[in-house]
């Protein structure tokens, strides 16, 4: 029996980084399991589309296609946009069972790739006692995602830094910038600053113009295509076929 096709649904960016960190992370999921075709599309400004792929992939005769959003938590995008997006290409496709994965936060593995990314920004394991955390997100009006964040940084706050603060890029208070100060003015003398997105962009830039601009000491890098988010997205995509009863791929 054929495996379902796994196709990674990202927002898409203006920003050639964004789109060039998508297909960077979709080609080490790829590699992480060679017998699993993995297609990338993109809900805005960038090609291919959604709809495009799937029309193309049912022209070629595919059966089953796992749709997995490249997001780290439930907010409109994952409720509404996707959803209405696959249910279109359902009425127009109906040979093509199409099914949506789970968004990827949180989880575990995103803890360990912000830890990844921290590593590589200097931050060595002797400094979390004397180090606060901001973890910068997109931000979101949805209260269900800004209630993940604030979750995941209570989580980390119990993994030894010596405080934990939750930011936002946009929509969302308090800004990164005012995380910073907030953690200086309560006596923290070392800050570093984790952007919780996937890829570059106009987001993630705010993000780090406001950690410079507050005088973090440290600025990791997006998350991006970290062998732990290739591994996540695998896992979301083999939960997707568990839940009607398919079979579990093995790495």
């Amino acid at each position: 029996m054929s495996h379902p096709i796994l196709l990674v649904i990202a927002h898409g960016s203006r920003d050639p980084r964004h789109a060039a960190t998508v297909h960077a992370l979709t080609q080490r999921v790829r590699a992480e399991r060679p017998g699993l075709r993995v297609e990338t599309a993109f809900l805005e400004f960038n090609a291919p589309s959604v709809p495009r792929v799937l029309e193309r992939l049912a022209a070629e005769g595919a059966d089953e296609v796992i749709a997995l959003p490249l997001l780290l938590t439930r907010a409109f995008h994952a409720k509404t946009d996707i959803p209405s997006v696959l249910r279109e290409a359902r009425a127009r496709l109906p040979r093509l069972h199409i099914r949506q994965a789970d968004v990827l936060g949180p989880s575990p593995l995103l803890n360990a790739t912000l830890g990844r990314r921290l590593r590589e920004a200097g931050v060595r394991p002797g400094d979390i006692p004397r180090t606060g955390l901001v973890l910068a997100s997109a931000g979101s009006t949805d209260p269900e995602a800004i209630a993940v964040i604030a979750e995941i940084a209570r989580e980390l706050r119990h993994t030894g830094w010596c405080a934990v603060r939750p930011a936002f890029a946009s929509a969302s208070l308090p800004r990164t910038e005012d995380a910073v100060r907030a953690l200086r003015a309560e006596g923290v003398g070392r800050v570093a600053v984790a952007p919780y997105v996937i890829a570059p962009g106009r987001l993630p830039d705010r993000i780090a113009a406001g950690a410079e601009a507050a005088g973090a000491d440290v600025l990791a890098d997006v998350l991006g295509p970290a062998p732990e988010l290739a591994r996540l997205l695998l896992e979301r995509y083999d939960e997707a076929r568990v839940l009607t009863g398919a079979s579990s791929l093995s790495a």
